[in-house]
């Protein structure tokens, strides 16, 4: 799996989003919102080729779950990405 890599997270406040591009715009009907855990694995992700292990590992060492924890968390937010298309 790979992130899109036209798609930037941004900070706008305490808020983490990610704005589809447009052809000549932003389109702004195409607004994903993120939460802090989520925008970190966006960041850690970004540019390399992932697994599903890949991202539990990272989800273990950053926040110390337990592999089973991890691996179902993990598995749900990847879920979420490919249903909104952000991963190619």
């Amino acid at each position: 799996m790979r992130l899109r890599g036209d798609l930037t997270l941004r900070k706008i406040g305490n808020e983490y989003m990610i704005v589809e591009p447009g052809k000549d715009m932003v389109d702004l009907s195409k607004v994903y919102s993120l939460n802090k855990t989520a925008a970190f694995l966006w960041n850690e992700l970004q540019g390399r080729d992932f697994s599903e292990d890949d991202v539990a590992e990272i989800l273990i060492e950053e926040y110390g779950l337990t592999p089973r924890t991890a691996y179902i968390d993990g598995t749900k937010m990847l879920q979420h990405f490919k249903a909104e298309k952000l991963i190619r």
